[in-house]
């Protein structure tokens, strides 16, 4: 009497038996809130009236019942129909029912409507497939944009500093010498912005070895004691590895710049299906302490807001935590999305 007070109670999932044969023997609420079937339409149909026709003209309901017959019971996820032929996501379960001799009597049904569910998952999806395009669609023009400054710029200011420098020794001309030295200091700094638009340090098929070579071929040279600390162990997508190096690179030039530092901790770790990374130092700190996400999103520079959404696009969050002479701390995560498109 209880079981039956609870199965007429649910609306949220659809609750029915059908006979050996499939036809429907019982209805709760549930099922013709979602099915829009009446009991009184419902009762003796087959419950083949669910599938859509290349279902039914596979055989799928029948071999669904023999597969719960067989193996107790059955599970899946897939289109079913309402009344009216309209379309709905399903998770659909079916159980034998048998009694005490072993006998088949029948089989209980239980359908849930995951039609906004799928709706959201599928607008997740293209929201993260967009994001994976839009961040490889900026590391090539990053990386073209940085041949072309390294295989014509630069190398057409070496070719001109050679002759300058030729000139100068021939001449003596310490005009000569100057602008040769203008143009060595041109140079190293389009060598910077080279690396800076595609550090060599970068791989987009292994975040902790990206870090670890930024680390050690360009933190260390800035007089910096760095460390990694990491128990990363998942394989994330190439959006997800430029999009977390980025975001560290960024918070490791702006220790450069203005955290009058001595050492820097980058420490990854997987969190709640995504990547948690943090970039500490042991310099000055902010002038005003800050704990929020939000809290210096007016007054922060360009570099902070490039991180913040860099790590917003990517769905996750970006936070800094500082106070006068403790140091400060950027923490950003991500969640970890599907593969990458192939690349054609």
């Amino acid at each position: 009497m209880l079981f039956e007070l609870f199965v007429h109670s649910v609306v949220d999932y659809a609750i029915y038996m059908v006979d050996v044969d499939g036809g429907v023997i019982s209805w709760n609420p549930g099922a013709e809130r979602i099915k829009r079937y009446s009991e009184e339409e419902i009762l003796g149909r087959h419950f083949s009236v669910f599938y859509t026709e290349q279902d039914v003209a596979a055989g799928k309901p029948a071999e669904e019942l023999l597969i719960a017959a067989e193996e107790g019971s059955h599970e899946e996820e897939g289109w079913r129909l309402r009344r009216g032929g309209e379309r709905f996501w399903a998770n659909t379960v079916i159980t034998a029912l048998r009694d005490g001799d072993g006998t088949l009597v029948g089989f209980g049904k239980v359908t849930r409507d995951l039609t906004e569910l799928r709706k959201s998952q599928e607008e997740t999806t293209g929201r993260r497939l967009a994001f994976a395009h839009f961040v490889r669609a900026q590391e090539t023009e990053r990386r073209r944009i940085a041949w072309d400054v390294h295989d014509d710029s630069i190398q057409s200011m070496i070719a001109v500093s050679m002759r300058l420098q030729m000139l100068a020794a021939q001449r003596r001309d310490p005009a000569l010498a100057q602008l040769d030295e203008a143009i060595q200091g041109a140079i190293r700094r389009l060598r910077i912005l080279v690396a800076q638009l595609r550090p060599p340090a970068l791989n987009d098929d292994d975040l902790i070895a990206s870090i670890r070579d930024y680390l050690d071929d360009v933190v260390t040279g800035w007089g910096l004691d760095c460390s990694l600390r990491h128990d990363f162990t998942a394989k994330p997508p190439p959006d997800i590895v430029v999009t977390a190096f980025r975001i560290v690179q960024e918070a490791l030039v702006n220790v450069r710049k203005h955290a009058n530092a001595t050492a820097v901790v980058v420490s990854l770790t997987g969190q709640d299906g995504g990547l948690l990374a943090k970039v500490a130092d042991n310099g000055d700190g902010m002038k005003t302490g800050v704990e929020s996400s939000h809290e210096v999103a007016s007054g922060e520079h360009i570099g902070m807001a490039s991180m913040r959404e860099r790590a917003e696009a990517a769905q996750g969050w970006f936070q800094i935590s500082s106070g006068p002479g403790e140091g400060t701390s950027v923490a950003f995560w991500i969640p970890l999305g599907p593969p990458w498109p192939a690349r054609r």
